[in-house]
């Protein structure tokens, strides 16, 4: 058909190699940490010579960097869904506790995804602008959903974000694979709501008269 659009066959090719190197990066940082492998342990993975991986990733860095830019991107799809969420909207707690529990338990699930996204863990790397955007657009959104609650001192936002941080912290440390500290997530919400003077929710029954 005249005017259709042609595949280019050769970008796809070169778009599934990238993601394969990466899906191979990833699994090797699961495996042995998010620092002890080497580009040729990423070719060898995939069944690709050394040299040939370098035309799509120049250093082990470039690696790094489409890794951290894929992670907060997986991240921000499931923030947007989550505020679209019907089961989201209403009191400003039940927001905090839904967007608190989507952030926990993305981080808790994937050691070295949540050390690369948001620990210093590897000297030298520093995000691009492309790749940091995301997670400047997750910040983004999580400050507007405050303000629209009332919270507006950055101050409040950061105690928050070092709050859930910690939380994380603790679980990945003391009992990984485990909720204990998720279960202490509500009580920390509320403490910090308290905090900053979110009115408390109303009791299911008083909402029914």
């Amino acid at each position: 058909m005249l005017g259709a659009p042609t595949r280019d066959r050769a970008a796809e090719r070169r778009s599934a190699t990238r993601r394969e190197i990466l899906d191979a990066a990833w699994a090797l940082a699961r495996e042995r940490g998010l620092s002890d492998w080497t580009l040729r342990d990423v070719a060898t993975r995939i069944g690709m010579r050394a040299p040939s991986l370098y035309s799509h990733f120049e250093s082990k860095l470039a690696i790094y960097d489409a890794m951290f830019g894929q992670a907060w991107s997986e991240y921000e799809a499931l923030v947007r869904d989550c505020i679209t969420s019907p089961d989201v909207s209403g009191a400003p707690r039940t927001v905090i506790r839904s967007m608190s529990r989507l952030f926990f338990d993305f981080a808790v699930a994937d050691l070295a995804r949540y050390q690369l996204m948001n620990q210093r863990s590897i000297p030298g790397f520093t995000p691009s602008a492309q790749s940091f955007a995301p997670a400047v657009r997750v910040v983004r959104i999580s400050i507007e959903q405050l303000t629209g609650m009332g919270v507006t001192d950055r101050g409040d936002v950061e105690i928050w974000f070092a709050i859930l941080g910690g939380l994380i912290d603790q679980q990945l440390a003391n009992d990984p694979g485990g909720h204990s500290r998720r279960d202490l997530l509500d009580r920390a919400v509320d403490m910090w709501a308290d905090s900053v003077g979110l009115a408390p929710e109303t009791p299911k029954k008083e909402q029914e008269q």
